[in-house]
């Protein structure tokens, strides 16, 4: 338990300032504080002082929180959202004053000094207004908008010389993997895009990360061919560079993901997703010719780079997460950071194995199995495992081959573990996204089932100890199984949505239309709201559930969670209830973590009969 909440961070953003290197890493042990370090030469400093946290809420989920030039650091502070300079040897000062604003995805002007970023205004009536902007550095004049009029902005870049500006924007009730447009400007003398005309995507197109090379050139990634591939704009055109059968994009979630990077403006890095790997390769931008670069890694993202090197963020099976340094000559890698250094020996870790299986309607779904391992205990051969299937959030995500710790603490304790990548998920192109359209909570919990009774099948789990968790949309997934159908005996539901209805109507402005692509337009499609909300159905509902929530959530507030463990109760279902203050939608402090895990064991516990082998605090289980 220690190794999963104690030591661990989570690695994020990384930039480049010169030679040196940044990144953020969220620290549970800090209550969740996103600390900034620098490594300069061979050694590693913090450079954000407490109680400064890196971190914006834009789109609540934020991402793109600082940028780095000349040695001053420009952040959002996750307390009072307002952008800080912090310049060596002084205190963060605010630069772009003002209530209810936030600020995310900036990147450093050169030509104009000035800061060109991406806002989201909470201060008037209605929805928060999204727009880029420009921020005067000193702080010394009010902010200019550079753009505005659509809903949502993301990836705002500026050409080697400052003359261009390129951007992304979508509307509801479009989510920036569906549909966005790519625009592209000249800039007037305060920076302002002049003759901007959409050069490519649409309601029916993903663009993700429009990045400009080092002689000029626009390179973004676009799903258009099914497949999130690499393009660039050549001459008026859009070209393709490396058509394949792989995603070099992801769902952008957050802002500042970045899957290529350039060391010169005849060379790309890029990481590529096929069949749930991530792989390294180097482009050759004349050629088009790409060349893999093996590593060990199986999980790649934030990828940076300089002329001759590569920094990643990069983790397998067995390695922890890392920040890693790539020598693009010798293919040789350093180690800068890891996310955690006592790391369990391979005797405790269960190595993922991916299955692929038929589900309802003669469609294939995909999975990570996970089976129990620890080398100090031998289960009887005639015994059969508990299985734990996980459904992940989103539902536009994916399952990960990355070492999850919170995964091997179950498989530790002799549970099977299968992480679904059900109809919906990302990496195995559009279509394969779009199959979860008008079907959420309908195709993703077919494909659930489908793998749990795949590996009872085959002797892989006991058919009597069958239990589903998720957190968030994969909350949602849970309870919809539960309600709906007999397979599983429990579940564990993190932060998850129980009425639709109400996340249709109360949710914020990021995801106040996702739901129509998933279960169609509200109103107009009230009753299938109301038939696929497990509160509607709770008298269906005949197996215990422990549930999980944050108290400041403002993606799934907590009276979707309360309502539903109300009507378990009225019912005599078993049911516990774990709240958390000051926790939001994803939990982030150790403590939280710590708790969160240990209830849900000796929730299991009780229901399958087993004695657990390290004392817990227990959790009050209502109705049993």
């Amino acid at each position: 338990m220690d190794r999963v909440v104690g030591s661990a961070v989570s690695l994020g953003q990384i930039a480049l300032d010169g030679p040196d290197i940044y990144w953020s890493e969220m620290r549970p042990a800090e209550d969740g504080r996103h600390v900034l370090r620098r490594w300069r030469a061979g050694s590693i400093e913090e450079i954000l002082p407490a109680p400064f946290s890196a971190r914006t809420r834009v789109h609540e989920y934020g991402g793109g929180a600082f940028l780095v030039h000349d040695g001053v650091l420009y952040f959002s502070n996750d307390r009072d959202q307002l952008l800080y300079r912090l310049t060596p040897g002084a205190a963060p000062q605010p630069i772009a004053l003002g209530t209810e604003k936030r600020y995310a995805d900036g990147v450093f002007d050169r030509r104009l000094h000035d800061i060109v970023c991406v806002r989201e205004d909470h201060g008037g009536d209605g929805e928060p207004v999204n727009s880029i902007i420009s921020v005067d550095p000193q702080g010394g004049r009010e902010v200019r908008v550079l753009e505005k009029g659509e809903a949502f902005y993301a990836s705002p870049r500026l050409s080697p010389d400052g003359q261009r500006l390129a951007w992304l924007s979508w509307n509801h009730p479009d989510m920036p993997w569906d549909g966005t447009r790519l625009w592209l400007a000249e800039r007037g003398p305060e920076g302002q895009p002049v003759n901007s005309r959409c050069v490519a995507g649409g309601r029916e197109e993903s663009i993700f990360q429009p990045l400009f090379s080092p002689d000029g050139t626009l390179y973004f990634v676009s799903d258009r061919s099914n497949w999130w591939n690499l393009y660039r704009l050549h001459d008026g055109y859009v070209e393709a560079l490396v058509p394949m059968e792989a995603e070099f994009g992801l769902p952008q979630w957050n802002f500042g993901m970045s899957t290529y990077a350039f060391d010169s403006a005849q060379r790309l890095v890029c990481a590529y997703n096929r069949a749930g790997t991530w792989r390294l390769a180097v482009l050759d931008t004349g050629t088009r010719r790409m060349e893999e670069i093996a590593t060990p890694f199986s999980d790649i993202s934030g990828l940076v780079a300089s002329k001759g090197k590569a920094i990643f963020v990069a983790s397998s099976p067995v390695l922890p997460a890392a920040i890693v340094q790539l020598d693009l000559a010798t293919r040789e890698y350093e180690i800068l950071r890891r996310s955690m250094e006592d790391v369990p020996e391979s005797g405790y870790l269960s190595a993922p194995r991916d299955i692929t299986y038929s589900t309802a309607h003669g469609a294939a779904a995909h999975a990570l199995y996970y089976p129990p391992a620890n080398r100090d205990f031998q289960a009887p051969t005639d015994e059969k495992p508990p299985l734990l299937v996980l459904s992940h959030g989103g539902p536009t995500s994916a399952a990960s081959r990355a070492l999850n710790l919170r995964t091997q603490f179950w498989t530790s304790r002799g549970f099977a573990v299968l992480d679904v990548n059900y109809r919906g998920s990302t990496g195995y192109g559009r279509a394969y996204r779009r199959r979860l359209d008008g079907q959420w909570g309908i195709a993703d919990v077919e494909d659930c089932i489908a793998g749990a009774a795949y590996l009872v099948e085959r002797g892989h789990a006991d058919a009597e100890r069958l239990a589903i968790r998720g957190g968030s949309a994969g909350g949602y997934t849970t309870l919809c199984a539960l309600t709906f159908h007999r397979m599983f005996r429990a579940g564990a539901v993190y932060y998850g949505v129980s009425d639709l209805e109400a996340l249709a109507r109360d949710t914020h402005k990021f995801e106040a239309h996702y739901l129509e692509r998933l279960i169609g337009p509200y109103p107009q499609r009230k009753e299938r709201y109301q038939e696929r909300s497990p509160i509607h159905h709770a008298d269906r509902l005949s197996c215990p559930v422990i549930f999980f929530q944050g108290l400041e959530d403002k993606v799934v507030p907590p009276d979707q969670t309360e309502k539903m463990v109300n009507a378990l109760r009225a019912r005599n279902i078993p049911v516990a209830y774990v709240p958390f203050e000051g926790e939001q939608h994803g939990f982030r402090r150790a403590e939280t973590i710590r708790r969160a895990l240990e209830a849900e064991l000796y929730f299991y516990s009780r229901l399958f009969g087993f004695t657990l082998a390290e004392p817990v605090n227990p959790v009050l289980i209502d109705n049993l």
